[in-house]
């Protein structure tokens, strides 16, 4: 490839690459939402939701420590609009709500064992 091939490639690459970047405020939410997910708890807490809406309870057993723990961890998930809740009568229960999260999750779960 001649240099001015490859110059007008990387050049198409970027005009590319501009038009597709998110704004700066949404690759700022993006960032807020990856760290959301670095937290070793926050991400168990998802991968027990991932089954379906439980109570802080349930919570607390299924991913151990303590319920003030884990209830400020359910709060960095909600304000991240990562898992929302519902009263039910005197419970409130969690739930994932927003499922592409889960599938990133998923995804690091299957490359855990990847050898590339």
């Amino acid at each position: 490839m001649h240099i001015c091939d490859e110059e007008e490639l990387h050049s198409e690459r970027l005009k590319e690459a501009l038009k597709k970047m998110p704004s700066d405020d949404k690759i700022e939410e993006m960032g807020l939402r990856f760290k959301a997910l670095c937290e070793p708890s926050r991400l168990k807490i998802l991968l027990a939701l991932a089954g379906g809406e439980l109570c802080v309870e349930h919570i607390v057993e299924a991913v151990g420590g303590n319920q003030s723990a884990v209830s400020h961890q359910l709060k960095t998930l909600k304000d991240n609009r990562i898992v929302k809740c519902r009263r039910s009568g005197k419970k409130i229960l969690y739930s994932v709500s927003d499922w592409h999260i889960m599938t990133m999750i998923e995804l690091s779960k299957e490359h855990l064992d990847c050898n590339e």
